[in-house]
């Protein structure tokens, strides 16, 4: 059995995405969502604050410091983050095994569908802890 899905840190460069996942995973799935705008912004974050991410929710091309540079900070700066399952957004899925050998546990595609999303969350985080 799973443990409950409730922090998630979600990074995205796009304001309008930023709000569309927001009412998406808090509005209609329930879950407290950290929102950032950059990976600079999200190693911040994890660095100075209480919030403890059950999830990371992660765009890979944002500009300055992409998802999978993110990511790798993210481990190194926080030995906590090194167990936590992260999922990448992207409008360009690359070859999935270079992903998966970075520890991520899948891929959603944009555009996606809001009214589905905490669902396909909940369900890969379900699929994680089998």
């Amino acid at each position: 059995m799973s443990p409950p899905l409730n922090n998630i840190l979600y990074v995205e460069d796009e304001e309008f995405l930023r709000a569309i996942v927001e009412i998406a995973l808090v509005d209609i799935g329930g879950y407290t969502l950290k929102l950032c705008s950059s990976g600079m912004e999200a190693i911040e974050v994890v660095s100075h604050s209480q919030f403890e991410p059950d999830l990371i929710l992660l765009d890979v091309m944002m500009p300055g410091m992409d998802g999978p540079t993110t990511l790798q900070i993210l481990r190194e700066t926080d030995s906590k983050l090194k167990t936590v399952p992260v999922i990448f957004m992207t409008a360009k899925v690359y070859d999935q095994k270079e992903y998966q050998k970075m520890g991520v546990l899948d891929v959603i595609t944009k555009p996606f569908d809001p009214m589905t999303l905490a669902n396909n969350l909940q369900k890969l985080w379900e699929k994680h802890y089998e």
